[in-house]
């Protein structure tokens, strides 16, 4: 079995939280509020490389500059925008509806551990809408861990524990919900680089489409792979997006949102066909994973990986 790699931890605290490994910066997770409150202020992971170098998160691209890296977002929530940039109107289209947008505010960590070859830490956001009234809080874990040079992977879990703090239902929507077919992206959400774009995607059943993938039940596919090739270098990459087991007996099912073109982009959405409430009060929560790995992995070997990096 190889020794697990690893990593260099940097806070800067205020701003960011920064791990490297084998010389290579894996990942900045930002959580310094962002200057545009257009975009949904929110934290994020960008970048996001492998452990060769290779860039695999985009940032502010000119098509959507709200997609920022690997980022929790919610699009239609009680009527606000917490994923950033235009909102979905039915019979509209998009609109640039300012004051629909929110944003999450980092409260602070309620624990942060870096154990070697493992970074685990727990943050405490709130949920504001545009008005400024708090809606939500959030208790959310990331794990950066099982770094190993020889196959070339690393893992980051990801998950998130939501409490109603407003005084009537929270109602968790999509584009979908709101009359744009096949547009249910909310939840957890990957912009890939550019260069990913018209890349590979696949199932546990082999080689698949954004087609045939879009809007497919978690319950049936509980991963996705994608996998790029790099401008500038002769590599690929393959991302992994997994659902943690617990999420199938959590508040609503979960579809999957995928895009190779025209943007590389994969989404957990918790709402995409239908809407779901959340009283006051109550709480859900989620649990996933994103594999990160040097070279194009084919269904077997994103098994086989999966399988050597149990929850």
């Amino acid at each position: 079995m190889n020794a697990p790699t690893p990593l260099t931890v940097t806070h800067t605290h205020g701003e960011r939280v920064t791990v490297t490994a084998a010389g290579t910066e894996l990942m900045a997770y930002v959580y310094a509020p962002d200057p545009v409150a257009f975009e949904s202020r929110k934290p994020y992971v960008h970048p996001l490389r492998t452990l060769a170098g290779s860039p695999v998160s985009g940032y502010r691209p000119n098509d959507h500059r709200w997609h920022k890296g690997l980022q929790m977002t919610a699009s239609h929530l009680s009527g606000q925008n917490f994923w950033g940039g235009n909102s979905y109107v039915h019979g509209e289209g998009y609109l640039p509806l300012h004051d629909r947008v929110g944003s999450m505010r980092h409260d602070g960590f309620d624990s942060f551990e870096v154990a070697g070859d493992r970074l685990d830490f727990t943050e405490l956001l709130t949920w504001v809408e545009n008005g400024g009234e708090e809606w939500a809080h959030e208790r959310r874990s990331v794990a950066l861990h099982s770094a190993d040079e020889h196959s070339g992977t690393y893992a980051v879990d990801w998950s998130i524990e939501l409490t109603n703090i407003r005084g009537e239902p929270l109602h968790f929507g999509s584009p979908t919900t709101h009359g744009r077919e096949m547009a249910g992206y909310t939840g957890l959400h990957w912009r890939g680089p550019r260069d990913f774009t018209g890349g590979q995607v696949l199932s546990p059943a082999g080689p698949s489409t954004d087609e045939e993938m879009m809007g497919r039940s978690a319950e049936d596919h509980p991963w996705i792979g994608f996998v790029g090739e790099h401008d500038g270098t002769d590599a690929h990459s393959t991302l992994v997006f997994a659902h943690a087991p617990g999420n199938a007996e959590s508040v609503h099912a979960s579809h999957w949102f995928v895009r190779s073109e025209p943007v590389p982009t994969v989404a957990f959405s918790w709402a995409f066909f239908e809407e779901f409430a959340l009283p006051p009060g109550d709480s859900f929560a989620y649990g996933y994973r994103v594999l990160v790995a040097d070279g194009a992995l084919d269904a077997d070997g994103i098994e086989r990986r999966l399988k050597a990096t149990p929850w």
